[in-house]
């Protein structure tokens, strides 16, 4: 989880902003979202039933601080200027709602992903990366890939109980994280491993008791959030870039 005590809200609230438009650029680096098919949020530190997101029609790769808008209970604009992702909204908000633990959510449609996906069928300990996810995602195995309401939104969040990640069929990867550079470089790890599923069709998997002992270790120090910050590293260099 992210550490907020003793700090004050509108640090954290700054924070979890810029980890936002970092996301939505290292998203844009690995070519995914050109057709705006994707989002992440952040809950808000004080107004925890609100989230921040990029508003609609921004290019990922040109997100900033200034950019994103924060969405209430209601779907309506409780700050910021300009238009709502609405399927964003229906997704987000009731996994947010549902899992207090989680303060962001990270969903875009990928070139392996989204066909793997299509297979519905569940990760494997065929690679290291795979091992994150061992016991810890599960699969929307529903035909509901235009997601237009809470309603639907909510099945979605009820299927991911309390796991790290989901493969919504038909559809893509949903990762959740307490942080936002938890979800958002899980959703990159997760995206490498359904690449290794799709390449790797007569794959061996490792035995439970070796997934489970290399899961934690990966997962010690937070193997997205170690992931994230490489990639913002390697892709955009100085984080304050957003903050323009």
């Amino acid at each position: 989880m992210e550490s907020s005590r003793e700090r004050p809200p509108e640090e954290v609230r700054l924070e979890r902003k810029r980890a936002v438009a970092l996301g939505y650029r290292l998203l844009a680096a690995q070519r995914w979202g050109d057709l705006g098919d994707g989002h992440i949020s952040a809950r808000d530190p004080e107004r925890t039933d609100c989230f921040w997101m990029l508003r609609y029609g921004v290019s990922y790769h040109e997100a900033r601080v200034r950019d994103l808008v924060l969405v209430d209970p209601d779907g309506e604009l409780a700050e910021g200027e300009g238009v709502i992702n609405r399927a964003g909204y229906y997704i987000h908000h009731p996994i947010l709602m549902t899992r207090p633990d989680a303060v962001s959510a990270t969903h875009v449609h990928t070139g392996w992903g989204t066909p793997f996906a299509a297979e519905a069928r569940a990760i494997e300990p065929i690679t290291q990366e795979s091992c994150i996810f061992f016991e810890d995602h599960a699969l929307f195995d529903d035909e509901e890939v235009q997601v237009q309401s809470v309603a639907a939104g909510q099945r979605i969040a009820d299927a991911l109980g309390p796991h790290r990640a989901i493969i919504l069929r038909n559809h893509g990867l949903l990762t959740v994280g307490g942080r936002v550079d938890e979800s958002v470089g899980s959703f990159v790890h997760m995206e490498r491993v359904a690449e290794a599923h799709m390449k790797a069709r007569h794959a061996r998997p490792i035995s439970p008791e070796a997934a489970r002992f290399a899961q934690k270790d990966l997962v010690r120090y937070g193997a997205g959030r170690v992931a994230f910050h490489a990639l913002v590293a390697r892709h955009i260099g100085d984080p304050a870039v957003v903050d323009g």
